[in-house]
């Protein structure tokens, strides 16, 4: 037998060793009774010993077969042990097993192994086994219940955890200060907050647990409902209860949630005043947590230095909310001085912090040098870490980087998979982006919204119908389109493709519409020049009550503004003084160019006259209307009157004042000002400046220089300013240079009808019909047809007085 002095101090296998199979069996036969029993109770121990000292579950089954080996295996305090083992290392198969073999009535040992799983993480098992108590009439005790609440929590199942709260009621538990301190933080998890103040009522001996659990679940919410963490403690004080460290670190985050600098001060005060927490690391991370929040950095980094021993938790909290506000600079200064205390190593949350810092700033070289620090210092690159990395290098078009760390990660979430697709779509790589999205599916990694907001908002820019009808597929499989939000994004998405039947489809199957939705749907119409139709869909919409923001009215005034009646735009006009929202710049600028699109030049002028703050938006907006209606004269003096007032314009503001040049035929004024762009203001041509110049030169009958001008130009896209070139050479009966430029633009667009009907018109301009007749054929082979044009004409009916 092994002695006594040494059970312990051997190694588990050197245990082991002392319990052969054979030898025990020549032990055993031809003892007495007395001895026998003897020899079981200390084999036992040292099976217990053996357990307590196991260290994996694969020594840990070689044990459960010595003991069945030894005939221990129906002793119930030995199977207890090993249940509590294999639950602790994951072993459910064989934990299931020693249960059933131990399953009685006895409530200690249901109550034990609902412990148990709950210790080892297995929450499923421990509702199951709640299930089982239920079922086979065993008796539901506290414990039972505790854990089987704080196993809903984890689980975030609010249902079952009702149905355990009417166990507790039945039973007469509801009133117990733990159960209820569980309901509690239940029903807050799931933001439930009646449902909490009742669980709290029904507590009868109220103590500082029961309110903290309150406390605590009111500091939780980052809105208006954390000032219910500070009326709590109000109460608790009246009942003669001081707060404790938990009490006072809930406290401290709901002051920080609220941007409560005096209630936070108020805390700190309180806990000096009490001694509580002076050196304890939660409490005083949570201070420097506060302050930072309100905005009191140097406060938050004096409580920092005051500390005699700083946690990388503390440092933490300092640098993640000057990251946050901004301060980058300062951020960086703070991991500087962190890395130069003594035994403190940065973690990856701390990085992960700072690496946001440097996007703030977009500085690259930082971000490499701090990747080169976590390769130098060996630090492991967790999913946090890895993200924050490919998110920086995405935003700093370093996407062979990020995509070589995202390749790295062996588990992949969901949010990793955003960040990739956030990171192509924000280079342009839009193919890119939907292969990393079907391997997001088929790695099963389920979709979000933030997955679907990226890929939508992409395909609607883009203008692709086909994929965005994949990605409405996904969204339908995974139930993402009974939100709300994503039902409008869909619908968006579909207006700009044009689709506009997709788009009525899904509005007309939204049971709860929104502003959004409505403006969705108005937009889709406007867009494909139904106005008719998004003015019925506004006058639908205010028959179910819905009040309009500007985002609706704006969306109307550019319905009105293509049917072309100035009548409704003055009943608009009023309703915006009604409702305030002259304040509005949008707004008002939409009404601004409505007047003049409807002949109202006058009223445009007296709108904007009457704008108090008028931003450069309002002037680019006026100059447009003086354009639409050719008031050269007006445009320069607008745009003269904008550099006295130290204006500087942008892109839409010289492509009015080149728009009416040309259409003025200021060719000199037009040649200056496209040349002063980039060396008087720094703004770079683009295609539409491009376009106005060669509308400019072709109205001018300079068709060899407008030529030159596109050939010169730096465009990928010339098909615009060709189409304009060729345009003025049938107006100046130039055919041998249009028939060269009709040549160059047929290669480029072979597929758009108008090209071939301006090309027909040059020829046939110059007597060449059988060229003419030849372009048409080939256009209807293509399957292209000429679309007609058309035009608006307003009715006016008047009653005539007799």
């Amino acid at each position: 037998m092994l002695p006594s002095s040494i059970e312990f101090r051997l190694p588990l296998k050197k245990i082991l060793q002392f319990l052969p199979l054979a030898t025990c069996s020549r032990r055993l036969c031809g003892c007495t009774s007395e001895n026998l029993s003897s020899r079981k109770f200390h084999a036992k121990e040292r099976f217990v010993s053996c357990l307590q000292a196991c260290t994996d579950i694969r020594l840990l089954r070689k044990i459960h077969a010595r003991i069945f080996t030894h005939g221990l295996g129906d002793i119930s305090y030995l199977r207890s042990k090993l249940l509590n083992c294999y639950a602790k290392f994951g072993g459910l198969a064989e934990s299931r097993w020693v249960f059933h073999k131990i399953v009685n009535k006895n409530v200690a040992l249901w109550n034990s192994g609902i412990v148990s799983y709950f210790r080892a993480g297995h929450f499923e098992e421990v509702l199951m086994l709640y299930l089982n108590i239920k079922y086979k009439g065993i008796g539901v005790a506290s414990s039972a219940i505790n854990f089987g609440l704080k196993s809903c929590m984890e689980l975030m199942n609010i249902e079952f955890g009702r149905s355990v709260h009417v166990d507790a009621f039945k039973v007469g538990l509801n009133d117990d200060r733990f159960i209820g301190s569980s309901l509690i933080a239940l029903y807050f998890k799931f933001g439930s907050i009646k449902d909490a103040e009742r669980a709290f009522i029904e507590i009868i001996d109220k103590d500082v647990v029961a309110y903290t659990a309150m406390v605590t679940g009111y500091a939780e919410f980052t809105d208006f409902n954390a000032r219910g963490a500070f009326e709590i403690v109000t109460f608790m004080h009246r009942e003669g209860l001081n707060a404790n460290r938990v009490t006072l670190v809930s406290l401290l985050q709901a002051a920080g949630h609220l941007r409560e600098f005096g209630k936070g001060r108020s805390v700190h005060c309180y806990a000096l005043r009490r001694l509580i927490g002076v050196s304890d690391e939660v409490l005083l991370t949570s201070l420097v947590d506060m302050y930072a929040k309100c905005g009191a950095i140097s406060i938050a980094a004096s409580v920092l230095r005051q500390t005699k021993k700083r946690t990388v938790a503390s440092w933490n909290a300092l640098i993640a909310r000057l990251s946050q506000l901004g301060q980058s600079s300062e951020a960086l200064k703070y991991f500087c001085l962190m890395k130069q205390g003594n035994n403190l190593f940065p973690d990856s949350v701390t990085l992960a912090n700072v690496l946001s810092a440097c996007s703030n700033r977009n500085l690259v070289q930082h971000t490499t040098s701090l990747h080169a620090y976590i390769m130098r210092r060996n630090i492991q690159l967790d999913e946090v870490l890895t993200t924050t990395l490919i998110e920086l290098y995405s935003k700093c078009y370093k996407m062979k980087r990020a995509r070589i760390l995202f390749d790295h990660l062996i588990c992949r979430d969901t949010i990793v998979y955003n960040v990739m697709i956030s990171g192509y779509l924000h280079n342009g790589l839009v193919e890119e982006a939907i292969n990393i999205f079907s391997d997001m599916i088929r790695e099963a990694a389920r979709p979000n919204f933030a997955t679907v907001v990226s890929l939508l908002s992409a395909f609607a820019d883009v203008g692709d119908a086909r994929i965005g009808r994949w990605v409405h597929g996904i969204v339908f499989r995974y139930g993402l389109e009974l939100d709300l939000d994503v039902s409008n994004l869909i619908m968006h998405m579909y207006a700009k493709c044009g689709q506009i039947k997709n788009v009525k489809m899904i509005f007309d199957l939204i049971t709860d519409k929104d502003l959004v939705s409505w403006t969705v749907m108005m937009m889709g119409y406007v867009n494909i020049g139904l106005a008719d139709e998004a003015t019925a869909m506004f006058q639908k919409m205010q028959r179910t009550g819905e009040e309009p923001d500007s985002s609706v009215i704006v969306t109307l005034l550019q319905a009105h503004a293509q049917l072309g009646s100035s009548e409704p735009v003055k009943e608009i006009h009023g309703y915006i003084y009604r409702t305030c929202l002259v304040e509005d710049i949008a707004t008002m600028n939409s009404l601004i160019i409505t007047y003049a699109k409807c002949g109202r030049i006058d009223v445009a002028e007296a709108v904007f006259n009457g704008m108090t703050g008028r931003e450069l938006a309002s002037w680019n907006t006026m100059i447009a209307a003086y354009g639409i209606h050719g008031y050269c004269t007006q445009v320069l003096e607008m745009f003269s009157q904008m550099q006295r007032e130290n204006l500087k314009p942008d892109v839409l503001t010289f492509s009015s004042v080149l728009s009416a040049c040309s259409h003025a035929g200021l060719v000199e004024e037009g040649w200056h000002i496209f040349s002063s762009m980039n060396s008087d203001y720094l703004v770079a041509p683009q295609e539409e400046h491009y376009n106005c110049m060669v509308d400019l030169l072709g109205r001018a009958g300079q068709l060899e220089e407008a030529y030159n001008l596109v050939k010169c130009s730096p465009l990928r896209d010339r098909a615009s300013a060709m189409r304009t070139l060729l345009a003025a050479c049938k107006v100046h009966k130039n055919t041998k240079l249009g028939e060269l430029i009709g040549q160059e633009l047929l290669d480029l667009e072979p597929q758009v009808s108008g090209t071939y009907a301006l090309m027909s018109n040059v020829y046939a301009q110059s007597g060449n019909w059988n060229e003419a007749a030849k372009v048409w054929t080939t256009a209807r082979q293509r399957g292209l047809a000429k679309i007609p044009g058309y035009s608006l004409v307003e009715l006016r009916s008047y009653k005539i007085q007799k």
